[in-house]
């Protein structure tokens, strides 16, 4: 199996990092990672924030675990404290990836966040994607977030990324192939 290959079929989600921060050449190669990434048409509808304050981190996750106890349906709530009560689950890095709002935005995004996290899989980081950025940046305390993330104003979240070193690790989900159908 070819390196690319190894790399797809043994990621997985992490959701135990250390702490140790990543090395600069780390993320510049992350971030080289997703400005490579396709785009409908060439648009890169994208912009890309890099946030390397573990106490930001850390108040958004803070943030968006407040708001999912107060929320009417506890039930992302509950399960979220059975897997430790964070969001972000310690991570030291976090990519957030922000789309402007044209037609194919949203998929273009995924696409440079996959290359991220193949290219963080690369380097023997672990990563998981996450939506729940969504929740501190929407949030009551969202205008104060975006301030301080440098949210450009003609862009909103599309999705987030954690990065770092694993603390530990699992096996990656088995191929589910009654999900695909071929024709012809």
């Amino acid at each position: 199996m070819n390196e690319t290959l190894r790399n797809i079929s043994e990621r997985y989600t992490c959701r135990n990092f250390k702490t140790a921060p990543l090395k600069d050449a780390q993320i510049e190669t992350l971030v080289n990672a997703a400005l490579a990434a396709p785009s409908a048409v060439n648009r890169q509808p994208w912009h890309v924030i890099v946030v390397k304050d573990k106490k930001l981190i850390e108040e958004l996750d803070a943030d968006g675990m407040s708001i999912l106890k107060a929320a009417d349906d506890k039930s992302t709530y509950e399960h979220m404290m059975s897997r430790g009560g964070k969001l972000f689950y310690d991570a030291p890095f976090l990519m957030v990836i922000l789309s402007d709002e044209s037609k194919w935005g949203a998929l273009d995004c995924g696409i440079l966040c996959q290359n991220v996290v193949l290219a963080a899989q690369s380097l023997g980081l672990g990563t998981c994607i996450v939506g729940m950025v969504g929740i501190p940046i929407n949030g009551p305390k969202g205008d104060e977030f975006k301030k301080r993330l440098k949210f450009p104003k003609d862009h909103v979240f599309a999705v987030g990324v954690l990065v770092g070193e694993i603390g530990s690790g699992k096996e990656p989900h088995e191929l589910d192939k009654s999900k695909v159908t071929y024709v012809g």
